[in-house]
């Protein structure tokens, strides 16, 4: 065999080697090789997120990563987070993906991905049951308790018109203490949250008075992981369509998914 020979020989090895071997090392190439997958979940926002009596996660957004994990034979493990630090465990490689209320909002998706909808999220000003606060110019002078990062936080921020005061807390079991213990009399946070309010006290029952937005909620992943986000969407549509997104949302918040997501 000649010189040439053998050096083409080796070329056309490199060349198997090279297609047999993944094109890049990407995210879910990753996850699949760990056969493991970190969510960043928030597990002190009931019902999304909270640990029950035996201190084992639960919640909506733990069974929709538990459903994930399973579905996919996959060891889950949790990231433990705050609203704040959600992308920050994605973008450092901390967490794979988000599963935590996080919300579609154009500032966060300038910096990360997200799949199609798998909830929503209905977040309101509401206040004690006892305050006269009907409208925006009732708040005047009146704090309103936010979990700092989170998408309530952005809006009042945004509505320099309304002249709001807020007071801003570093997570939604923080702010729901500060309503419980009288130090705030309005929150802005999601319907469930509120009504959490009066749970823990009952003589400061919190009632939604002012609507603010209704968020899609999706997964958040980092930028550029397209086989990762392709795969997620496809879940996320499998389980819509075969209730199991609806089960579980309606079992922690007590309504369904809208209409046009079950449709």
């Amino acid at each position: 065999m000649t010189n040439r020979t053998l050096l083409g020989a080796a070329a056309l090895c490199c060349l198997v080697m090279i297609s047999a071997a993944p094109a890049s090392a990407d995210l879910l190439y990753d996850i699949t090789k760990a056969k493991k997958i970190r969510i960043s979940t928030d597990l002190a926002i009931p019902p999304s997120g909270m640990m029950d009596s035996t201190m084992k996660p639960t919640g909506s957004d733990v069974e929709v990563a538990q459903l994930l994990a399973k579905d996919w034979g996959l060891e889950l493990e949790f990231i433990q987070t705050t609203g704040a630090t959600r992308i920050p465990n994605v973008l450092t490689g901390k967490a794979d993906i988000i599963i935590s209320t996080l919300s579609v909002t154009p500032d966060r998706a300038k910096v990360i991905d997200f799949t199609k909808r798998y909830a929503t999220l209905q977040s309101d000003i509401g206040c004690l049951k006892s305050s006269a606060v009907k409208d925006w110019p009732d708040l005047k002078d009146k704090p309103i308790g936010v979990s700092r990062g989170t998408t309530q936080d952005t809006t009042l921020s945004n509505m320099k018109d309304k002249d709001l005061k807020i007071a801003r807390y570093d997570d939604d079991a923080t702010m729901v203490t500060a309503a419980v213990s009288g130090q705030v009399d309005c929150v802005a946070s999601s319907a469930t949250i509120i009504n959490q309010i009066g749970v823990k006290n009952p003589s400061r029952v919190f009632e939604s008075r002012i609507p603010l937005a209704t968020f899609d909620l999706a997964i958040g992943l980092k930028k550029g992981e397209q086989r990762l986000m392709d795969k997620l969407n496809a879940w996320i549509t499998e389980n819509v369509k075969n209730g199991k997104l609806n089960a579980i949302y309606k079992k922690f918040h007590g309504v369904e998914l809208p209409p046009d997501m079950r449709s």
